[in-house]
């Protein structure tokens, strides 16, 4: 059996979605997993999980025969690699990070560079079929402290669409805050 029909079949046998499998030269053998998404609800992949599925692994892929010096299971981490089209819908509203296939060209309309391939924004669901848009800023970041003039007029947004074919890359952008969860606001009191 081939190593990805093996792993696939372990991992989604255990309850859990495969996101990516990863071989390097140096014989380490890691696989990322991830609980099946249902909207509404977050589940985040533990120690106890990644463990489990390690230990099934260890099991079937020596049964098999298949050749590894290390074998690593983690959780997708806050990079996490937007690959199909059910992550798309998961993560739309976040902030991620987009690496296309081919520059933009002339369909950037002089307001951003022809050449650029990278873009940081936020992802959004568009009219069109099968078509995603990322949405952002060419405004600084504000420095913690920093005093914003009330008269200073925000840069404009700037929008592109893209269908996942003609993507190389697309994962979550790493946000942390370290000041720790916020309430929510609570509204129409």
């Amino acid at each position: 059996m081939a190593l990805q029909q093996i792993v696939q079949e372990t991992v989604t046998g255990l309850g859990y979605d495969l996101v990516e499998i990863d071989r390097t030269a140096g014989g380490l053998l890691r696989i990322t997993i991830d609980w099946p998404w249902q909207p509404g609800t977050e589940m985040f992949v533990n120690v106890e999980d990644c463990e489990k599925v390690n230990r099934q692994l260890q099991f079937a892929l020596e049964v098999d025969g298949v050749a590894y010096n290390r074998l690593e299971v983690s959780s997708p981490g806050i990079d996490r690699p937007l690959r199909h089209e059910k992550d798309f819908e998961r993560f739309a509203g976040e902030l991620i990070d987009i690496t296309l296939k081919a520059p933009m060209g002339e369909s950037a309309g002089g307001l951003v560079s022809a050449n650029r391939k990278k873009f940081r924004g936020t992802l959004e669901r568009t009219d069109a079929a099968d078509t995603w848009q990322i949405v952002w800023s060419d405004e600084p970041a504000v420095k913690p402290g920093q005093k914003i003039s009330k008269k200073r007029v925000p840069a404009p947004l700037h929008a592109l669409g893209f269908k996942l074919n003609e993507l190389r890359e697309a994962r979550l952008a790493p946000v942390v805050d370290f000041k720790g969860r916020k309430p929510k606001v609570e509204t129409g009191s």
